[in-house]
């Protein structure tokens, strides 16, 4: 039964009078797409891939624990279940000759909380957390502000 009904609202909801009603109201209520309001049934113009920041400068981190960006090109970089490019450099043994920052310490501790010689799995695919920065412009509008420029902000109101 719930099979049944999950198959009839997924064909209710990808039935063209479906896809219609969501693109007139998108129209309506003029609501920031990503599509930027083309219908469904038509295509944008592909954007070219963005240029990767390839500097090696460690970039500023917009809130606690946010993963760290990659400073570097990473095209062609092998991480698969047999090798891992990434730890080539940031490996414990690699830092000191490398000079490439080691990863956390936090990658090296399984689910039980247990602290192991080398990488854990769950840890293992760097690119599920960490990403390259690159030359692009936002695809909508950010009113972001770092938690330090709000406090030094407040305090000045003050």
């Amino acid at each position: 039964m719930k099979y049944l009904l999950t198959t009839y609202f997924a064909l209710l909801l990808c039935s063209p009078m479906a896809m219609q009603s969501v693109s007139a109201n998108d129209e309506k209520t003029n609501i920031a797409t990503l599509r930027n309001h083309t219908p469904i049934e038509e295509q944008q113009p592909t954007k070219g891939i963005p240029k990767v920041i390839n500097n090696d400068k460690v970039q500023m981190r917009n809130y606690p624990m946010q993963p760290p960006l990659i400073p570097h090109t990473i095209r062609g970089y092998e991480v698969n279940l047999n090798s891992n490019k990434c730890i080539a450099c940031h490996s414990r043994q690699r830092t000191a000759e490398s000079l490439a920052p080691m990863v956390s310490v936090t990658h090296y501790i399984d689910r039980e909380g247990n602290f192991l010689a080398e990488l854990s799995l769950r840890r293992y695919f760097c690119n599920q957390c960490h990403v390259n920065q690159t030359e692009s412009k936002p695809l909508v509008e950010n009113s972001f502000v770092d938690m330090h420029k709000l406090m030094k902000q407040k305090s000045q109101q003050q």
